[in-house]
């Protein structure tokens, strides 16, 4: 079985900022429904509350392995630890007055067990189709057959990015660095 999805392990290779999110900054998103871990369609582009949309690569399960070379991909290590955070915030976040997703192109069958496990008191929204990815061309890698979102968080308002953090490093790090910045900008 996998190592402790909880903690990250020492010497993770930090992402560099290769640009790929440089147009998202002020983009009106496009409406696209995703499948919610409650069973709802959710639409960002259509929420006028100040939004924080975490995107990460995926999060593994303790009872299976890691994908092959998983470490050394330069910021695919640490979902879990970044969701435990937005969770261990959640209070912080919805007294700033912020809705708080994840998002990733896991199912939602999968991604129901992770609220579950981890006590998620947000929403995983799903990506399966990629529809969300390739309407605001997000960064993504392959591994293992699979199409990943690269980490990245957006603060939305009113179905438009007013943030954007990229890279993400250390994961377990961005929901303090997302009030940080939202308790600047009221």
């Amino acid at each position: 079985m996998t190592d402790n999805l909880y903690k990250l392990p020492q010497n993770l290779l930090p992402p560099v900022d290769d640009g790929t999110c440089n147009h998202l900054l002020g983009m009106q998103i496009s409406s696209v429904p995703l499948m919610s871990t409650t069973g709802k369609i959710v639409d960002l582009a259509s929420l006028s509350a100040r939004t924080v949309v975490y995107c990460y690569p995926r999060t593994g399960r303790p009872d299976q392995d890691l994908p092959q070379g998983w470490n050394d991909i330069p910021g695919a290590r640490g979902c879990t630890p970044q969701s435990c955070a937005f969770r261990d915030h959640y209070q912080d976040l919805q007294t700033l007055g912020t809705k708080v997703f994840g998002l990733s192109t896991q199912n939602t069958e999968y991604q129901q067990e992770v609220v579950r496990r981890l006590h998620l008191p947000f929403e995983l929204l799903s990506d399966w189709k990629l529809a969300f990815t390739k309407a605001l061309k997000l960064p993504t890698f392959e591994i293992e057959s699979m199409t990943l979102i690269k980490r990245l968080t957006l603060i939305l308002c009113n179905g438009k990015i007013e943030k954007v953090f990229y890279p993400v490093f250390p994961p377990d790090k961005n929901a303090e660095q997302v009030i940080e910045w939202l308790s600047k900008n009221q």
